[in-house]
This record gives structure tokens, sequence and C-alpha cells, in this order.
């Protein structure tokens, strides 16, 4: 039907494999230049270049130009949710190495999505701070408590008041197939956890570590003793 044919050009974008590969490796929301970009999604420089191009042109990806470079990221954040949604609706990832047994470990343990908190880690966060109260669950959302709000006082969270009658969206985790905690409040939480230095940047690509640090502080914060999957 004619009426669909927007529909239909957008969902090409994402049904080509270089394209989804690259819209994956961005969905963390940093910034990377093309040469970076080409090296992840294994394909040509030129390759890469004509697609980025694509993407830039319907507005999936912005650009910023820093000195003699160009560094690409997703325009906002609705693309990574696109693409976080197409990824848990696929079969699950099939391990074919050693190599991919482990990069599937590292991201199912503990991943960034446009900046916030994913992974089996992200999911315990979240289970964490229900049981807590601090935030109320709606069911395909939640809402931040009045003794959510007092404890991000005390974490050193700002501009939370919000949230009190903003809702916290969820993310179905494509690894793990449950849900977590997404956008701006999610995203704040989780810049915290890394500027304390529980969390710190895996070795995969937008995975992350907890560290000893980080350990404790969970426990001590949210009562739950991160999982061991690394």
């Amino acid at each position: 039907m004619s009426i669909y044919k927007n529909f239909y050009s957008t969902s090409a974008l994402f049904g080509h494999p270089t394209r989804m590969a690259i819209l994956v490796a961005l969905s963390d929301g940093k910034a990377l230049p093309a040469g970076e970009i080409a090296k992840m999604v294994k394909v040509s420089p030129q390759t890469t270049s004509e697609h980025l191009t694509k993407l830039m042109k319907t507005g999936f990806l912005n650009q910023q130009k820093s000195g003699k470079y160009r560094y690409y990221y997703v325009a906002n954040p609705k693309v990574a949710e696109v693409v976080e949604g197409m990824l848990a609706l696929s079969p699950e990832i099939e391990v074919c190495s050693m190599r991919d047994s482990l990069d599937k470990k590292a991201l199912s343990y503990a991943r960034t999505c446009y900046g916030h908190l994913a992974g089996n880690l992200g999911i315990q966060l979240t289970k964490a701070m229900i049981n807590l109260d601090y935030i109320k669950d709606l069911g395909n959302s939640s809402l931040l408590t009045q003794k959510g709000y007092a404890w991000t006082q005390e974490f050193g969270l700002t501009s939370t008041k919000k949230f009190l009658t903003q809702t916290i969206p969820y993310h179905v985790d494509w690894t793990e197939r449950k849900f977590h905690i997404a956008g701006p409040f999610a995203l704040q939480l989780t810049k915290k956890l890394l500027t304390l230095q529980w969390l710190e940047e895996g070795t995969i690509h937008r995975s992350v570590r907890v560290t000893p640090q980080g350990h404790q502080g969970f426990v001590d914060e949210f009562g739950f003793k991160p999982a061991e999957k690394e």
C-alpha cells in the first residue's frame, strides 16, 4: 500500500546488515570516527562512508567535527530504542567461537545503551530500586517515589524532581529478555556510577565492568551483589 511507502523506506535502512551493524555499534551513545566504525563492522572505509551518508540523510545519525576528523553518533534515543527492540525480537546470538562466547558474556553481563546501564546488571539494579521503593513499577515504565527522590539527593543526583511526575521508561534487554530502566533518569544514574568508579569500560565495545569498589558499593547502596558473569 502506497500509504506505507515512508515506512518501507525506513525499514529498508534497518534491514541492511552493514547499516544495522553500524547502528548497533553506535547505540551506546558515543561518537566514533568512520575509520573506527569500519573496523568494528568489518567493511571497507569506502563502504562504511556510503552507509554513514545514507544514515545521515535520514536523520538516524549526526556528525561532529574535531580537527580533521568527523565523528558519527546516533541522532536521538528513539533510534537506539528501535535497534535494541529489533535485537530483542531476534533469535538469541549464535556462538561460533571462543571470541563470540566471551563477547556475548561481557555484553550480557553489563553494557551501555545510549548511555544508560543495560544487561544483567541493569536488570538487577532496576529490581533493587523497585524493592527499595525508590521507583514504583507501573508495568511498562516506572515512577520515582518520594523515598526515591530523597535518596537521589543523598546519592548526589540532580534535577530528579521531575521524575516524580515524569515516567521512567523500560527497555526490554535484548541479551536477557527482561526489562531495565532507561531514559534520562537511568542515564544520570549510570553517569554517577561511572563517576564513583563503581563501573568502568570493559574490553569489549559497549561493555562495562564492576570494579572492586563497585561490588561493595552495590551491596551497601542497593542491597545486592552484582552477578559474577565476567
